[in-house]
C-alpha cells in the first residue's frame, strides 16, 4: 500500500470517522471534526552524492468546533510529529502540525 494511503488509513483510524481530507478542493465541503493533510515538502537523504532516502514532510490540520478534545492531544503524540500552530477560525478550532511520513 502506498504510504500516503497508510497515513490517510492512520488518520482515519485515530479520528474514527472517514473526514480525512488530502489537498481537498476548495468547493469540497467538509465535515467537522475532520482532519485535512497536504504535502509540504520532500527531503533526499543523500551519500555520495547519490539520494539513497526521501523523506516527505506533511501538514496536517485538525479542526474541531471543541476546544478541549484529545485528538489534537493524539495526534500531537504521534512519532516524527511537531505542531506548528493553533488558531481559532469562524467558530472552529484548527490545530496546525508537521509530520513526516
Amino acid at each position: 500500500m502506498d504510504r500516503r494511503l497508510k497515513l490517510q488509513k492512520m488518520f482515519e483510524d485515530l479520528l474514527g470517522t472517514r473526514n480525512v481530507y488530502f489537498q481537498p478542493p476548495s468547493n469540497l465541503t467538509m465535515k467537522y471534526p475532520c482532519i485535512r493533510y497536504c504535502l509540504r515538502n520532500m527531503d533526499t537523504d543523500k551519500a555520495n552524492d547519490k539520494p539513497y532516502k526521501l523523506n516527505k514532510a506533511y501538514e496536517v490540520t485538525y479542526i474541531d468546533e471543541d476546544p478541549d478534545n484529545e485528538i489534537a492531544e493524539k495526534i500531537a503524540m504521534l512519532p516524527m510529529c511537531t505542531m506548528v500552530r493553533s488558531y481559532v477560525y469562524d467558530g472552529l478550532n484548527c490545530y496546525v502540525y508537521t509530520i513526516y511520513y
